[in-house]
């Protein structure tokens, strides 16, 4: 599956179940462990656990075999990987204590620089 294809299955799947402030970084250029990172956020552990759950079920639905899937059993901060895309699921306070978004500014910052 093409990375465009997975990224939209996987928002597709967290909007279906209301994931909140969701963004999609393209990481591309920065590194090799992804193409695409998506961060939302969920309301509850349980919200935190069911979004990541339907990601894994929509992916698996689509005879997607590489997926793994860390952190479901506190639902603080989960992880699916599906290999060129990674989603990242946080309940609200982690999410601003880890600030995902910002940490990956300086390296796009660095790499242009670099150029």
């Amino acid at each position: 599956m093409k990375t465009e294809q997975l990224q939209k299955l996987a928002i597709d799947a967290l909007n279906d179940l209301k994931a909140i402030d969701l963004i999609t970084l393209d990481v591309r250029k920065l590194t090799t462990i992804a193409d695409v990172m998506i961060i939302c956020t969920g309301r509850s552990n349980r919200h935190v656990k069911s979004l990541a759950e339907n990601v894994v079920k929509k992916a698996k639905e689509s005879g997607l075999n590489y997926i793994r899937m860390e952190g479901e059993r506190e639902g603080e901060w989960v992880i699916v990987d599906l290999a060129d895309v990674i989603v990242h699921v946080m309940q609200p306070a982690t999410r601003e204590f880890y600030n995902l978004e910002d940490l990956w500014e300086p390296v796009r910052e660095l790499r242009e620089h670099q150029r």
